[in-house]
């Protein structure tokens, strides 16, 4: 019988396979000899022994003890940050990030405490982009969660972007840095690592650098198809006619030079003249703009500084809060209020903020 002594040993085999039991046993606080029992199923290990040899060989303490992955663990995947020079590939904000990821993910497990199926995403750009319907970039978020089933969270707290999955949920996690065109990449990017299924923790670093090519790429395609690009004359195009397309497009100048780069072969005059500049110095200069006399490059940048929940996760809140299974403090959070400021509809029930359920869950 697969027991829990034949998982421990398969984790100490892949984490570390020339480590002498006796050293692992002290570790964890047990003699070699109730650590030999334990891997031979002649004696139970305890939850507290479980949880240091969990931490001590990077294992999911869920799988030890049924031979399952815990369906609520985040495993994320990150859009690095990429030195076209060196070719460097790096997430310098990661540890500080890791924390805004866990409250994350303890919303979400708080909201959806029973798992749902991992709903199935499109494979490959044009299936997505026939699911997202036209001009999907200006509601780009909205649209993925109305049509993919992907959930999109924005927090001024996160370095850069990221994806994981929780309970079923999938969640693109975005930086409210308000760069609107920035935020359209990075969500086509991590939807990317989505449809690919790219979210696994024993990955290696070429592995990891693969994975964020074959993102890249599919983020490339989702927002600028290279049919798209082949039916524009590059030649005949001024500036105000490539501030159209970037606006159009919900993208940079540079991630446009780029693009073409790969496509064509080269950049057009146009494009590299103004790939050198900031993207809104274009489009104040010469995009045409709303007839109305709007000023909708200022409304986008405000929405992509929002903080931002999906509804659905708050509506599951406000129901766990009427029905006094959850306390206010994770959706006053989200919210970004105080918790004494939120104003909802609760019985007389013991608040617990995220600190404390997260300490009580073992988080």
């Amino acid at each position: 019988m697969y027991g829990i002594g034949d998982r421990v040993l398969e984790r100490i085999q892949l984490a570390c396979p020339n480590a002498l039991h006796r050293d692992i046993a002290g570790v964890v606080g047990m003699t070699p000899d109730a650590f030999s029992r334990a891997l031979n199923g002649k004696r139970a290990f305890s939850s507290i022994e479980l949880a240091r040899l969990a931490d001590h060989l990077d294992a999911d303490v869920h799988w030890l003890i049924t031979g399952r992955p815990d369906p609520h663990r985040l495993v994320v995947a990150a859009r690095h940050t990429f030195d076209h020079e060196t070719g460097q590939r790096d997430v310098p904000g990661r540890e500080a990030d890791d924390r805004v990821l866990r409250d994350i993910g303890l919303a979400y497990r708080q909201a959806y405490p029973e798992p749902q199926e991992l709903p199935a995403l499109p494979e490959s750009p044009a299936q997505v982009r026939r699911a997202l319907g036209a001009r999907f970039v200006r509601p780009f978020a909205p649209r993925l969660e109305s049509e993919l089933g992907v959930d999109v969270v924005r927090v001024a707290g996160l370095s850069t972007a990221y994806s994981f999955t929780t309970g079923g949920h999938p969640v693109i996690a975005l930086p409210a840095t308000g760069s609107w065109f920035h935020e359209n990449w990075s969500m086509a990017h991590e939807l990317g690592h989505l449809a690919r299924r790219h979210h696994d923790d024993s990955l290696s670093e070429s592995e990891r650098h693969n994975h964020e090519m074959v993102a890249n790429a599919f983020a490339a395609e989702v927002l600028l198809p290279r049919e798209s690009l082949e039916s524009i004359d590059w030649d005949g195009l001024d500036a105000a006619g490539l501030a159209d397309l970037v606006w159009e497009w919900g993208v940079s100048t540079d991630a446009l030079a780029r693009r073409l780069k790969a496509c064509r072969g080269s950049v057009p005059a146009v494009v590299q003249t103004w790939a050198g500049h900031a993207t809104q110095r274009l489009l104040r200069r010469h995009w045409r703009g709303d007839p109305s006399g709007r000023d909708e490059i200022t409304v986008r940048m405000d929405a992509a500084a929002q903080r931002r929940f999906p509804v659905s996760l708050q509506e599951a809140h406000l129901q766990g809060i009427a029905s006094g299974a959850l306390g206010t403090g994770t959706l006053a959070w989200m919210l970004g209020i105080d918790p004494d400021a939120l104003e909802v509809d609760s019985p007389l029930a013991p608040e617990m903020d995220i600190d404390d359920l997260a300490e009580a869950l073992g988080l």
